[in-house]
């Protein structure tokens, strides 16, 4: 109708042409069979979901995840029928948005049937986390009504039966050694005890019910926390006393005694599908070891220069001995390291702006590593609403490293990023609410490189701790793979990052069991990093005066969470159209 008022002339450009309504009618067919296809199989998927630190969920839900036998076939039997159609579609025939959301959603599928296939349920445990421990995060929950209790409540109730699930597939890993190596296993049942030996209103699970919100009556508040008092000692203790019982006398004893991936059932094809999970790449474990050991050797040149610039009369290793041990650089109450963490968090608030062109809405705390897992938990780490600080140890919590540590598992890193990703509705919800660590975990380590031209590494010592956690991700490509495919042993592992990086020996301790009981986690934070690095410098190169640092920034974090040859063809597009803001 618009086009009468400005004349055929006007109209005869713009009307379609029988070629281009056929072609749009075909993308448009394409990309309704997609959406169907992954809005329904992300609909189901949720079901499966637990509640863990990357949790952004406000109230509990009134159940566990079932995860016996019969479900994870059902998993994998869905996940390749879903592979089957995504290879019986025209993916040119998509629009361009969803040949990008494809690319992303194809991967997440393919990362899915891997796990089942390796059966990776049987082993529900990590480096530093686990099943049961995961579950302590929905504590940090805020219930607002009645109903929230109460599902709260049915939620604990299921414990019991989750759990013996749980425990059902980890006896099938013990029977066939798929297994956490048992080095790596030793006090992770502290997490248990602590539930175990708390009874009613001292466990951890009582917490929501501390303080209930006055929309609830008084009476009521009594009733509902007598209750809980009761499902905790009836249910919860049980079950993970069921739990210890069975890792102090059946699981922990007869864990793998190697710490080799290789050494797994079907073990290199299991640390392969681990390397393409966490990397996003096709490459081999002799590649990335040797990637790592070139980026080692480069880093140790700029560690140099800092050295000479404080006028340090020693080696390497004496200097990495003077920050381990000299008392200027710790400091001696939790509170004090907690200060510290906050001071550089508003540091980078006061320079946000010239770096970012949009901010999430979501802000985040800063919360001490609870006590029972602090001895074996990483150093920080951070996600949507939260940035979790160790204080544990204070002797190996250097404040020249603490900068560092901050930007990556708070702004501009985890609680940055993952945020905006969780925020962002132009993507689907099973862009939003996935995480790819080659994209994330590079994405946080190079806000730690950021931090140098952000102005906010304020002496030579903390450029250094930005330094040797730069080292400390080369060094992870050189010990994961070396523990993993090459036969490294444990303590050859923790010697090349004592004599590489700045970490203090508690840290490096903790981190190589993490490695060894993570295969190839570790191996996503420098590769990812890389290539975001490369990909600004090709930006920076071709656009010239017209590169944004901030369209450049703003365009990668609206992707949400991307395989890295997705992040690199966006970067193409980005340079393509004249590096303009993405919003």
């Amino acid at each position: 109708m618009a086009c009468a008022a400005v004349g055929t002339t006007a109209c005869s450009s713009t009307t379609p042409t029988a070629s281009s309504v056929v072609e749009t009618s075909a993308e448009n067919s394409a990309d309704s069979q997609f959406e169907a296809l992954y809005q329904a199989e992300w609909a189901w998927r949720q079901n499966k979901d637990t509640t863990d630190e990357n949790s952004d969920a406000q109230a509990a839900p009134s159940r566990l995840p079932d995860v016996s036998l019969a479900t994870q076939q059902k998993r994998l039997d869905r996940w390749q029928a879903t592979l089957e159609q995504l290879d019986a579609m025209d993916v040119s025939a998509l629009s361009e948005a969803n040949q990008t959301n494809y690319a992303v959603y194809r991967l997440q599928i393919e990362n899915l049937i891997a796990e089942q296939e390796f059966r990776t349920y049987e082993k529900p445990l990590l480096g530093d986390t686990a099943f049961w421990s995961n579950l302590a995060y929905i504590t940090r929950s805020t219930f607002h009504t009645e109903q929230d209790f109460a599902n709260y409540l049915k939620w604990l109730q299921d414990m019991p039966r989750y759990f013996d699930q749980q425990i059902s597939n980890m006896k099938l890993g013990l029977a066939r050694k798929f297994t956490l190596p048992k080095i790596s296993l030793v006090g992770r049942d502290a997490s248990v005890i602590s539930v175990v030996e708390a009874k009613g209103a001292d466990n951890t699970y009582f917490k929501p019910f501390s303080k209930m919100p006055d929309r609830i009556s008084e009476a009521k508040q009594a009733e509902l926390q007598e209750q809980a008092k009761a499902v905790i000692n009836n249910y919860v203790i049980p079950a993970h006393q069921t739990l210890l019982t069975f890792l102090q006398e059946e699981y922990i004893p007869n864990a793998q005694p190697s710490i080799a991936g290789y050494d797994l059932p079907d073990g290199k094809a299991y640390y392969q599908a681990q390397i393409k999970q966490y990397t996003t790449l096709d490459l081999s474990a002799e590649e990335i070891h040797q990637i790592g050991l070139d980026e080692v050797a480069k880093i140790r040149a700029r560690m140099q220069d800092v050295m000479d610039e404080v006028g340090f009369d020693g080696d390497l290793q004496a200097f990495l001995e003077f920050l381990r041990t000299d008392e200027q650089f710790y400091v001696t109450t939790p509170q004090a390291l907690l200060d510290r963490a906050a001071w550089t968090a508003k540091e980078f608030d006061g320079v946000a702006e010239q770096w970012f062109g949009h901010l999430p809405r979501k802000r985040f705390a800063i919360i001490k590593v609870p006590d029972d897992i602090a001895p074996f938990y990483t150093a920080g780490r951070g996600g949507p609403g939260t940035y979790w600080v160790n204080t544990y140890d204070l002797p190996s919590r250097p404040l020249y490293s603490l900068p560092a540590l901050t930007l990556h598992e708070s702004a501009p890193g985890h609680a940055f990023q993952m945020p905006l990703s969780l925020e962002n509705k132009d993507i689907p919800e099973f862009r939003r609410k996935s995480y790819i660590s080659a994209f994330g975990e590079g994405w946080a380590l190079y806000s730690e490189l950021l931090g140098e031209e952000m102005g906010l590494y304020h002496t030579p010592y903390e450029v250094f701790g930005m330094l040797s956690y730069q080292m400390w991700r080369a060094a992870r490509l050189v010990v994961d793979t070396g523990i993993h495919a090459k036969g490294w042993s444990r303590k050859q592992a923790q010697d090349f990052m004592k004599d590489n990086t700045a970490l203090s020996i508690h840290e490096i301790t903790t981190e190589v069991d993490r490695y060894i009981a993570w295969p190839g986690q570790a191996l996503s934070y420098y590769l990812g990093e890389m290539t975001i690095i490369e990909c600004r410098a090709r930006a920076e190169k071709a656009l010239g005066d017209k590169f944004d640092i901030r369209n450049f920034h703003d365009m990668i974090l609206q992707m949400g969470s991307v395989p890295l040859s997705v992040l690199e063809a966006r970067v193409d597009k980005f340079i393509a159209e004249g590096g303009p803001s993405p919003y």
